[in-house]
């Protein structure tokens, strides 16, 4: 049984600012001028004040081989090594296909759900080849799913319901989805998880997306609403008309993130926001992938604004109010490939991008390891 909201928020604290400074000064002594490698010593340090772990010590040196060359230093313990990676993946339907402008049907979800399972998938393949396992979740696919060894099934309900004539959910309903994500980390933790990030499947979930942007950013509903799937602009304008009559039907208010969720919400979208408060409250890094996960970002900042400092947002994606949303959130996107299929795939490779810093802090030699003589400055 996993820990209340409450008490997972209250678990939250700020990032161990020793822990940075440490990995700050040995950032510095490597051999390479001061902040050469950009934004990968920005991760290296972040993820040293989110786990709050020390950089181990090097041994004598570095080695060399018979034929000259030479191999990394040994250290001591595991340091920022991220051996366990998982990319959650949450599924969920929405009433509000029932308004027509989508251009898949609500089936494709569940097909979708299946090629997961069966490693078919984008996200599979990258996971795959950043050697991460992919944790597929039904927190609220409105068709029924077979039991399957590969699928955590935590239906909530089956989908959501229109928005844009009534609340999505119940209150109750969303803090459940909520709850879901924390269940699956804490679950996922006992298998072993240094670092996760954040996917989606849901036809239509764009759309509440976009209208808890912009509940939550102040922006209006045509700026923060893209094309998700490839509408056109007749669709497009159809959209955002639905997304603003959802917003004047249930009239969700910013100071309570239950009830933007339960408005205009979806089930997914909670049960990521849960998985992002529950890898903080255990000191992991979160990795987010693209639109939805920026929205769930958006939900889990609101329940709690110290989780901000625990996010790594993996890259800018094709939909426009991705952008507005990090900028609110204060998060500068790691990769900008004009990405949009959601999943997890971005997530994956901004996974690897942090694995690398990582493997830079701990494994690069100093100058004094090296032999190399610094720089007339320091």
């Amino acid at each position: 049984m996993a820990r209340p909201l409450e008490e997972v928020i209250g678990a939250i604290g700020p990032l161990d600012e020793g822990a940075m400074a440490q990995a700050r000064r040995r950032q510095d002594s490597l051999t390479k001028p001061p902040g050469s490698l950009g934004r990968l010593e920005e991760l290296s340090v972040q993820v040293a004040g989110i786990r709050g772990q020390a950089i181990p010590s090097a041994s004598s040196g570095l080695r060399s081989s018979a034929g000259g060359s030479t191999s990394s230093p040994r250290r001591s313990g595991r340091g920022l090594r991220l051996d366990h990676k998982a990319i959650v993946v949450m599924a969920g339907d929405h009433g509000v296909v029932a308004e027509g402008f989508g251009l898949y049907p609500q089936e494709v979800t569940r097909q979708m759900v299946l090629n997961f399972l069966r490693g078919g998938a984008g996200i599979n393949v990258l996971a795959r080849h950043i050697g991460a396992r992919v944790v597929v979740v039904d927190v609220g696919v409105a068709a029924p799913l077979e039991p399957h060894p590969g699928l955590l099934s935590r239906k909530v309900a089956c989908g959501t319901r229109n928005m844009a004539r009534g609340p999505a959910m119940s209150r109750e309903e969303a803090r459940r989805a909520i709850e879901v994500g924390l269940q699956v980390v804490e679950e996922e933790s006992a298998r072993g998880l240094d670092i996760v990030g954040t996917g989606d499947m849901g036809i239509g979930n764009t759309t509440p997306s976009s209208a808890m942007a912009a509940v939550f950013t102040g922006r209006p509903v045509s700026q923060v609403t893209g094309r998700g799937t490839g509408l056109d602009d007749a669709r497009l304008s159809q959209k955002v008309a639905v997304i603003e009559r959802a917003l004047q039907v249930n009239h969700p208010d910013p100071k309570d993130p239950l009830e933007v969720l339960a408005g205009v919400g979806g089930l997914e979208i909670g049960g990521l926001a849960g998985v992002m408060l529950g890898a903080a409250a255990r000191r992991i890094p979160v990795v987010i992938d693209g639109f939805i996960s920026g929205a769930a970002a958006l939900l889990g900042v609101a329940l709690c604004p110290r989780l901000k400092d625990y996010l790594i947002a993996a890259h800018l994606s094709a939909e426009p109010g991705h952008r507005l949303v990090l900028e609110h959130l204060g998060l500068r996107p790691l990769l900008s490939l004009e990405m949009r299929l959601g999943e997890g795939t971005g997530a994956a490779l901004g996974i690897s991008l942090v694995e690398a810093a990582t493997k830079l802090l701990a494994e690069m030699a100093t100058f004094g390891e090296a032999g190399v003589s610094e720089s007339k400055e320091n």
